[in-house]
């Protein structure tokens, strides 16, 4: 098993880059394995890692077609409905929380009680 080439932060050289830099310039990974890796030190706990990947060997991004529009407005729409209410509560619902807030929380008039 080879070991990757790894690079201090801001000094990898021209013609790798991270997922997000990719994205940003319209590429993907397109199936390379990762190519280098970036460390950036901390002070208190161990180096942040980017893994970085070939220009050269990216691929475009494929465009997002009708059906892929459609499943990701169906995907975000069943994240805003309340699980135990049952209506849109308008946002995105925390996983934390697994309910709409007013479901969450007890009303103000119950805790008067």
């Amino acid at each position: 098993m080879a070991t990757l080439p790894v690079y201090r932060w801001r000094l990898a050289p021209d013609g790798y880059a991270t997922r997000r830099q990719l994205r940003a310039a319209g590429l993907r990974p397109g199936g390379q394995d990762v190519a280098a890796q970036l460390e950036r030190p901390r002070r208190r706990r161990g180096p942040l890692i980017a893994y970085l990947y070939r220009i050269d060997l990216a691929k475009p991004v494929r465009p997002m077609t009708p059906g892929r529009w459609t499943a990701l407005a169906k995907a975000n729409r069943a994240r805003r409905i309340c699980p135990r209410c049952l209506t849109d509560a308008g946002y995105v619902i925390p996983s934390s929380l697994g309910t709409c807030v007013p479901c969450d929380s007890p009303s103000t008039a119950a805790r008067s009680v």
